[in-house]
C-alpha cells in the first residue's frame, strides 16, 4: 500500500496549512471537494494519516531538556515497566530495541534537576536492571516525515 501523486500533494498541503478545511485543500489542490474527503478518509482508514494534533514545540512550554534513555529491562518484566513509564507524562515516546538495551524512551524535562527527578521516578519499577542516559545537546534534523511522502509520490 503506497500513496499517489495526489495523496502526496494533499498530505502535504495538510502540513503546509493544518487548519485548512475540505474545501480550502480543494481549492488549493484545484480539485473537487469530495475527492479531498474520499482521498482523506482513505488516507485515515488505511492508517496513513493518524491524526490531527497540533505539533508543540516543547522548549515553548518549559520543557528545555531532552534525553535518550535506554533501558536494559529484567527477563519478562516489560509489560510492568511499559505500564509503570506511561505513566510519566515525561516520557513522550519509548520503542523496543534490538541490540544492547531493551527499551529506548525519549524523555523531557524542564531542568537537569527535573531530568534527574523524572529518571529516578523511571526507576521506581521493579524490572529495570541498568540505564543509560544521553542529553541532546541541539537538534540537527528535526522529526520530518514529508520527504518520505514526497518521495513515494513520484513512484
Amino acid at each position: 500500500m503506497s500513496i499517489d501523486p495526489l495523496d502526496a500533494k494533499l498530505i502535504a498541503a495538510l502540513a503546509a496549512t493544518p487548519r485548512a478545511g475540505v474545501m480550502e485543500l480543494a481549492r488549493q489542490l484545484a480539485v473537487a471537494r469530495g475527492t479531498v474527503q474520499a482521498r482523506l478518509d482513505k488516507l485515515q482508514a488505511r492508517g496513513v494519516v493518524t491524526g490531527f494534533d497540533p505539533d508543540l514545540d516543547l522548549p515553548s512550554l518549559g520543557y528545555e531538556v531532552l534525553a535518550f534513555v535506554t533501558l536494559d529491562i529484567a527477563q519478562g518484566r516489560l509489560s510492568d515497566v511499559i505500564s509503570h513509564l506511561r505513566d510519566v507524562p515525561e516520557v513522550i515516546e519509548a520503542h523496543t530495541m534490538s541490540g544492547p538495551g531493551d527499551l529506548h524512551c525519549r524523555i523531557v524535562a524542564r531542568t537537569n534537576q527535573h531530568l534527574q527527578e523524572v529518571l529516578n521516578l523511571v526507576l521506581e519499577v521493579t524490572g529495570i536492571e541498568r540505564t543509560a542516559t544521553h542529553i541532546a545537546l541541539t537538534e540537527q534534523i528535526p522529526f520530518r516525515v514529508l520527504p518520505l511522502v514526497e518521495q513515494l509520490g513520484h513512484q
